[in-house]
């Protein structure tokens, strides 16, 4: 499968747009950080055409929130079992699993990231993950894996070029 044909990135949350950290506030609260390059990488990749969906065992606001603000309408959160999601998805999209690449840092994450046409897993993934992506990031999750994706990603497709100059980047 090559990276060129991918049209769907479906990232799990804790440990791949997040370094996996939960602060519990005093009123049971629960917050998470996000990356500013990894949201950049996302928006790029939308702004190619390619759709980026979050895909999550745990059910955060935060989370919700965050992908409201970078555009994303497609946040499936509690779901344990992520295959299912996954297909609807497809479906949604009307796309093959070679058109999707998958993002994953754990052991609920290993189905998906055999099955769809690309996987990636962030440097500090579980082992489980890490063996089963086709591609190791060398960032680790919420410092970067997913704009180390996003712009393979988008390098492949030859748009990464288009993204540059649109912020006045090109060659010297």
């Amino acid at each position: 499968m090559a990276l060129k044909d991918i049209k769907l990135l479906v990232l799990d949350v804790d440990g791949v747009l997040t370094d996996g950290g939960i602060t519990v506030n005093a009123d049971g609260s629960q917050s998470v950080t996000f990356y500013v390059r990894d949201g950049a990488g996302i928006k790029y990749l939308q702004h190619s055409g390619i759709v980026v969906a979050l895909l999550s065992g745990r059910n955060i606001p935060a989370v919700a929130h965050r992908a409201r603000e970078l555009g994303i309408d497609d946040v499936l959160q509690g779901n344990l079992a992520k295959t299912i999601p996954f297909d609807t998805l497809l479906m949604k999209y009307r796309l093959h699993e070679r058109q999707a690449a998958h993002m994953g840092d754990d052991l609920a994450d290993v189905p998906l990231l055999r099955r769809a046409g690309w996987s990636a897993a962030p440097a500090d993934a579980g082992p489980d993950a890490r063996a089963a992506a086709r591609y190791v990031c060398r960032a680790p999750g919420g410092r970067g894996a997913v704009r180390e994706v996003a712009e393979k990603i988008l390098r492949a497709q030859g748009k990464w070029r288009l993204i540059q100059e649109s912020f006045g980047v090109g060659p010297k």
